[in-house]
């Protein structure tokens, strides 16, 4: 099973190698949807890694693999600068998945 990685920037790429991951940048719509196609293609893909930047240009591609439930399973990471999360996104991410308050 392998990884891939989609990102918006060269040096979350270079550190992804060091890493043994192979990957792309892609900058845009389309150059993210193609890097998507070419990422699914992939027979052994077990693991999609995409920056925040990357998911945010193609939203509707993002919802539709996270609502199949099929493999890859789809990781959004922070690039070099840092999350574009809010500080709570893990709480609102838990109540939005499974209806579930954490105090």
């Amino acid at each position: 099973m392998k990884a891939f990685l989609i990102s918006d920037n060269h040096d979350t790429l270079v550190l992804m190698k060091l890493a043994g991951i192979k990957g792309v940048v892609a900058h845009g719509r389309e150059e993210s949807l193609n890097a998507f196609s070419r990422a699914l293609a992939m027979r052994d893909l077990g693991v999609l890694l995409v920056t925040e930047i990357v998911a945010e240009t193609v939203p509707d591609k993002v919802g539709e693999m996270r609502r199949s439930g099929k493999p890859p399973l789809l990781v959004e990471i922070p690039d070099r600068h840092g999350s574009r999360r809010g500080e709570d996104f893990l709480t609102r991410y838990i109540r939005e998945a499974i209806g579930v308050r954490l105090e």
